[in-house]
């Protein structure tokens, strides 16, 4: 199988895993008005899924390094089955969650609080279960990435100066359990892997099989978590099962393609964390935040018309952003 042998590289992984992670999000603006996100994330769902099955049949049963995919999932132990099935479940709710969260409080209030805490209980979680490299580098890096998120969220208020904005108290709530939850789901997927992708123990699962067994687990709890949030949506009218299967094909495609992109970026983190450590692969992915609000600037335009001082708020946020992921990438 593919295996990353040298740190720069696990690194540039890393950083396209932090640009599929902050732009996924676009496809949703590519299909059709009417086309509700809790159909979105069907196809979403099984885009993380097959993207995943691909690799595992191509990167991961290729070459002489390591178990070829089949192999590995017949000598997997349930315990690491279970483990990475269970982040992939707990990863699905923070998600699901975390886009209600933005649909009640807005992106000023859900962004910051739910990736905030994703980000800092995720990179302290996976440090203590793999300690792999400069604690006071890596968490300053983290410090700083945290404030760069702060400042985007200041700047979303700014731009929605004008809009009468009232805190809610559920969206805060929401937004907290998804952080919680989505600092939590990578531990998971990491300790059900090998810690030798080379010369794999037995039982475990290496990179390749996690990722296919935590998508299954998306795809799966989705029929009880999105059936749900169809039924009984955090915003607007309940969505029925029909409405899927009356949508467009390009509906379709755009949803398995933004499943893919992210999918993408979740399957780089986890074949470079074997040299990068966990800490350092999900720290630096979690920076995505940013990424997303560089499109929000420069493509979609969304801060044109925003009050004067929010392109210096913005400008502050990409130097702490830029001085956070350096110190993130020499922490080892």
């Amino acid at each position: 199988m593919f295996i990353v042998e040298n740190y720069g590289l696990a690194i540039f992984l890393c950083v396209i895993t932090m640009l599929c992670w902050g732009s996924w999000a676009n496809t949703t603006k590519l299909t059709s008005a009417s086309w509700r996100f809790e159909l979105f994330y069907w196809d979403y769902g099984f885009g993380i899924l097959l993207t995943t099955l691909v690799l595992a049949f191509t990167l991961g049963s290729s070459g002489s390094h390591g178990r070829a995919f089949m192999e590995d999932l017949k000598q997997a132990q349930s315990a690491s089955l279970f483990a990475a099935f269970a982040g992939g479940v707990i990863f699905n709710l923070a998600n699901i969650l975390l886009v209600a969260a933005i649909g009640i409080a807005g992106m000023s209030v859900a962004f910051p609080v739910g990736i905030g805490i994703a980000l800092v209980l995720g990179v302290i979680v996976n440090y203590i279960a793999v300690p792999q490299g400069n604690p006071l580098l890596i968490f300053s890096g983290v410090a700083l990435i945290s404030l760069a998120i702060i400042l985007n969220a200041r700047a979303y208020q700014k731009l929605k100066a004008g809009a009468a904005i009232k805190l809610s108290e559920k969206g805060l709530l929401l937004s907290v359990i998804s952080g919680c939850l989505m600092g939590l789901f990578y531990k998971y997927v990491a300790s059900s892997m090998v810690t030798n992708f080379t010369d794999p123990e037995p039982g475990k699962l290496t990179p390749y099989t996690a990722l296919v067994i935590f998508s299954t687990g998306i795809v799966i709890s989705s029929f009880l978590f999105n059936t749900l949030q169809m039924k009984k949506p955090f915003t607007g009218e309940p969505v029925s099962f029909a409405g899927y299967f009356k949508g467009l094909g390009k509906d379709h495609l755009v949803g398995i393609a933004g499943g893919a992109i992210w999918s993408i970026g979740m399957s780089l983190s986890i074949i470079a964390s074997g040299k990068a450590g966990p800490a350092v692969s999900y720290g630096l992915g979690q920076g995505a935040t940013v990424i997303a609000a560089l499109w929000g600037i420069y493509v979609w335009k969304e801060f044109d018309k925003a009050p004067a001082g929010t392109k210096k708020l913005l400008n502050v946020m990409l130097l702490l952003y830029i001085a956070g992921l350096t110190m993130i990438i020499f922490s080892k």
